[in-house]
């Protein structure tokens, strides 16, 4: 029974995952002025970095509040876990945009939001590293 139960909440937790990965992806599409899916139909590999970087944070950020050792100790409920993973993907996505924000405040030989619409790889993969940087950071504190 444990097997069947272990293989409902990983599927739980996949589906709460794709959700959270699209809705993070749609939030950093908002502080970014160019149009996430029309940038990929145009094969705009900048978006396609920072989507990756996007879906890569969010992925160390679920995975970190899953296994956080508080979980283990208290034995979590399914809705206390999708609850805490919730809340660090909302302060993960936060703190993705804040840092999105800051780097292009600081960075005044160009601006980020100019590069990434006109396919800078450079820029793209700059910003993806920052919200892999970052989820791997808040996952620390998670852990």
């Amino acid at each position: 029974m444990d097997f069947l139960m272990d293989i409902l909440d990983v599927a739980i937790y996949s589906c709460i995952g794709i959700v959270l990965m699209l809705l993070g992806n749609w939030l950093i599409d908002l502080i970014i002025p160019c149009s996430f899916p029309e940038e990929i139909k145009k094969g705009n590999k900048s978006v396609g970095f920072v989507s990756a970087g996007t879906n890569i944070g969010v992925g160390i950020l679920l995975r970190s509040a899953i296994s956080s050792p508080a979980g283990e100790a208290v034995h979590e409920s399914l809705v206390s876990g999708l609850m805490s993973s919730a809340a660090y993907f909302i302060i993960g996505i936060a703190f993705f945009m804040l840092g999105y924000v800051v780097l292009n405040f600081f960075h005044k030989q160009y601006n980020l939001n100019d590069e990434i619409g006109n396919a800078n790889t450079a820029a793209g993969i700059m910003v993806a590293g920052i919200f892999i940087g970052l989820a791997i950071t808040i996952s620390g504190v998670i852990l």
